[in-house]
């Protein structure tokens, strides 16, 4: 069965002197919270394509996910998954991608209307970069379901599609039906990129935990998470009564009531999810 293997680095195909198009990579995610894995992926994209740009997306609101203010406006008497505000994942994603000159942050899916799929970030992205080529990170997990997205007949022509994954996975092309016959060979790329097993589920929970996250996310978003008091939720012997609780720098202080989230998969949008290379789920993680 036919499959599509690791890619090699891209080189630019433009005469010498002439102009290239601009490479822009795009990632979107929960960034629920953006942790390191999120930025060595991005990075490595970014090399191994020669890209001018990589725009990180927060999503605005998940179509799989609840925020802890729409689950009380709902009444929901169960427990259900809840993502931190927008304005939190964004200025953490602003935090974490300010050392890379390479890297951006992009409002377009926080300020949109409605649920957040891929089409219309690219769609989007595209009105607002029109002279350059867009670049669609996700994780190889992930591209398996590509044809369940959001208006996915759409999405090959508004950008290539990059596929993340950890050194050994392959991409059959059963995953992506007969479809993939009628793609350009340069819509899908599959590469692999270093180890690192991280999700933001962990970091949350960690943080619920007052375990640290040092080194798991970069300081200036571990330093975010305790300042907001992210993640928080009482100790279990304190039995429904606050207490203290340590956060994610060490700190002890008394307990928030933001909830922590044990959502499986991460995944910002239509199942396009992003794999920080453990993949513990079938749908990776962003």
């Amino acid at each position: 069965m036919p499959e599509i293997r690791p890619t090699a680095p891209v080189e630019s195909t433009a005469p010498v002197g002439a102009l290239r198009r601009r490479r822009v990579g795009v990632m979107g995610g929960t960034f629920d919270p953006i942790h390191n894995g999120h930025l060595v992926a991005a990075n490595e994209v970014a090399d191994r394509f020669d890209l001018d740009e990589v725009i990180f997306v927060p999503t605005g609101r998940p179509w799989q996910k609840l925020s802890d203010e729409q689950a009380v406006r709902q009444g929901e008497s169960t427990v259900v998954p809840v993502v931190s505000p927008a304005e939190d994942r964004y200025l953490m994603t602003v935090i974490a991608t300010a050392a890379n000159p390479r890297f951006s942050v992009s409002r377009v899916d926080i300020e949109r209307q409605g649920d957040t799929y891929t089409v219309d970030t690219l769609r989007d992205l595209s009105r607002l970069h029109p002279d350059s080529d867009l670049y669609f990170i996700t994780g190889a997990d992930a591209l398996s379901s590509i044809l369940t997205w959001h208006d996915w007949e759409e999405l090959f022509a508004l950008a290539r599609f990059v596929g993340v994954s950890r050194p050994g996975y392959e991409l059959g092309a059963a995953h992506l039906g007969t479809h993939l016959e009628t793609l350009s060979p340069d819509a899908l790329h599959l590469i692999e990129v270093p180890a690192l097993a991280i999700s933001s589920t962990d970091c949350r929970d960690r943080a619920a935990q007052g375990r640290p996250v040092w080194y798991l996310v970069p300081d200036g978003v571990v330093q975010y998470i305790t300042k907001r008091r992210l993640y928080r939720v009482p100790r279990p012997e304190s039995r429904g009564v606050s207490g203290p609780s340590a956060d994610p720098d060490g700190a002890v202080h008394p307990s928030a009531v933001h909830p922590a989230t044990a959502d499986p998969t991460d995944a910002p949008r239509d199942g396009d999810t992003f794999p920080a290379t453990e993949q513990t789920s079938s749908r990776g993680h962003l």
